[in-house]
């Protein structure tokens, strides 16, 4: 046994001997003390002040560090190190696990809402450790970094189909209660078949200028390889599409134009029946047909609902690119169901917080609830196989064109 582990040894002996456990936690600290400086000598290959040729680097002093344990908060020196040489403690590296785990403990109850005073009153009833505000927000800058980091990334792959929507949440702006504009946009990756989260972002509203900087954003990290967008139709998108992406074509949400559909009827009885015989349409096999179908409704509901047919004759196209694309893709881009059903998750979890003390808040705990969903995607099964004949994607192509119905 070399003379400094026995002197170490001797010392915390002495201390437990004349003290008993009260001095415990001070006999801890000399223990991590010593083994760190041990760990040092055996990192550089030398003891203090050795001169020897298989010395890999130089001690530099020590750091010193309040280190939370079982026992207590211990006064820990970390010793450092110069030279070509890295080092750390393996023994306070190993101990920290319970601190790293405690920051995700942290960030999870901060995204889920929980003021700074509560995660403070949890953490010292189940740890019994006394958290502060300011470490609280720290962890809280940490989190924000990485979710930044999310939404940022680069976007270096092909996305053929990408769906855009936005959800609407309570925040507080300049001393007033608002409705915030929650921007999304997923996407299908052509490499691997899987789904992604490409955007989020929090706004004022689905103003053209708001969906425009949103889609330029997109842009500027690298979307590419866009053969289609699909959504509901709305003015804001709609301009901002054109603006940034005007080359792209654009599925109109077949589900949501379904509902459209209703508010054309005449009597409240006949919403679902011109709804079914929209989707009738939709149900077809070819653009040929959904043309040929959309005829025979305009007969049929000529005179019994005339201004939902001329409704039907302008806009029906735009529900009918989908017939451009290959057949085994279409149940999957007709609509923007599947994010639709992603914004229903986000509100089961957003309206816990019901009213958001800002848009910062608000775009924290949705990005961090859509980098789950995005980590459970990528790590699923495959959403669309783009492993096909592209040239079925044009054999049903033709142009609808409004026809006078007598």
């Amino acid at each position: 046994m070399s003379l400094e582990k026995s002197t170490m040894i001797e010392d915390v002996m002495k201390l437990l001997i004349e003290y008993g456990p009260e001095k415990f936690r001070e006999s801890l600290e000399l223990l991590y003390n010593q083994a760190m400086q041990i760990e040092r000598s055996e990192v550089l290959r030398a003891h203090p002040y050795e001169r020897t040729e298989a010395r890999r680097g130089h001690a530099n002093g020590f750091k010193p560090k309040r280190f939370n344990s079982s026992v207590g908060t211990l006064e820990l020196q970390i010793p450092q190190v110069r030279g070509d040489v890295s080092f750390y403690p393996g023994s306070l590296e190993r101990g920290t696990r319970s601190e790293k785990a405690l920051k995700c403990a942290l960030a999870e109850m901060y995204i889920q809402g929980v003021s700074t005073r509560k995660v403070r009153e949890i953490t010292e009833a189940l740890c019994g450790l006394s958290v502060s505000s300011s470490q609280v927000s720290r962890v809280t800058r940490e989190l924000d970094e990485s979710l930044s980091a999310f939404r940022d990334r680069e976007l270096d792959d092909p996305y053929p189909y990408v769906y855009l929507d936005a959800r609407y949440e309570k925040t507080r702006y300049n001393g007033r209660v608002i409705d915030s504009a929650v921007l999304i946009a997923i996407g299908v990756n052509k490499r691997t078949g899987l789904r992604e989260v490409l955007g989020i972002s929090t706004e004022l509203s689905e103003a053209e200028v708001h969906w425009r900087h949103f889609l330029e954003h997109l842009q500027k990290r690298g979307l590419k390889g866009v053969d289609l967008f699909i959504s509901d139709d709305h003015s804001g998108l709609k301009a901002a599409r054109l603006a940034v992406y005007s080359h792209i074509p654009w599925q109109r949400c077949q589900f949501h134009f379904q509902q459209n559909a209703q508010a054309y009827a005449p009597a409240k009885n006949m919403r679902k029946e011109l709804a079914d015989a929209v989707k009738a349409i939709f149900n077809t096999d070819s653009k040929e047909e959904a043309c040929t179908k959309t005829e025979t409704v305009c007969k049929t509901y000529a005179d019994k609902a005339p201004a939902f047919c001329d409704w039907l004759q302008d806009h029906i196209d735009e529900a009918l690119t989908v017939y451009d694309f290959p057949k085994s893709h279409r149940r999957r881009i007709r609509t923007s169901n599947g994010l639709e059903r992603l914004n229903q998750e986000i509100k089961r979890r957003t309206r816990v917080a019901r009213l958001f003390p800002n848009q910062e808040s608000c775009l924290r705990l949705i990005t961090a609830i859509l980098v789950e969903q995005h980590e459970t995607w990528i790590s699923g099964r495959i959403y669309l196989n783009f492993d096909i004949d592209e040239c079925e994607a044009k054999n049903n192509a033709m142009p609808f064109y409004r026809k006078n119905v007598a």
